[in-house]
């Protein structure tokens, strides 16, 4: 069964010059197949729940859910003050009602903010669970042995007192 090499030129321009050895050498690169696999329902599950349980998500969460904080500092929020929410739509003809369909004068009480929210709540427990594990594992695990003297620590040397004193700058 003979596999079929093509040689593709990497799309990346950092690739180049591994491209250019690989020409010089002869040696072609395995052509890549664009199919990706196919995960399943149970697999595309696991995949999403390792995605949402990663830090880096958390913290892009959390920066989300700051930036979707700002418009409720911008414009009037119905709860606190409906009478200024009225003056901003009659104000604003154009972009009132699309505001307020969009939920921007009750953004703290809107799907997208409790949405945001909500996957950064669920994605700090699936971050927080596992590590509290160990966390609790190590905390009741006996402490490392610790080195006797400073023959196991590196870089040590031992110190003493200088026997001499030194002479006065003023007694000169």
């Amino acid at each position: 069964m003979s596999r079929r090499y093509d040689v593709v030129p990497s799309a990346h321009r950092d690739n180049a010059r591994e491209d250019a050895m690989n020409e010089a050498s002869g040696e072609p690169r395995p052509r890549r197949q664009g199919d990706a696999p196919t995960l399943g329902f149970v697999g595309l599950l696991r995949w999403a729940w390792t995605q949402l349980t990663s830090m880096r998500t958390a913290l892009m969460l959390l920066l989300l859910l700051a930036v979707a904080a700002v418009p409720g500092s911008l414009f009037p929020q119905r709860l606190q003050d409906d009478f200024a929410v009225q003056t901003w739509m009659e104000d604003n003809p154009t972009w009132g009602p699309i505001l307020d369909s969009l939920q921007f004068f009750d953004v703290y009480s809107s799907f997208w903010f409790s949405a945001i929210y909500l996957l950064l709540f669920i994605s700090l427990i699936g971050c927080i669970i596992p590590r509290a594990r160990k966390h609790w594992q190590q905390m009741r695990s006996a402490p490392p042995r610790t080195p006797n003297g400073s023959s196991g620590c590196p870089n040590t040397a031992p110190w003493s007192w200088r026997t001499t004193p030194r002479p006065r700058a003023d007694a000169a």
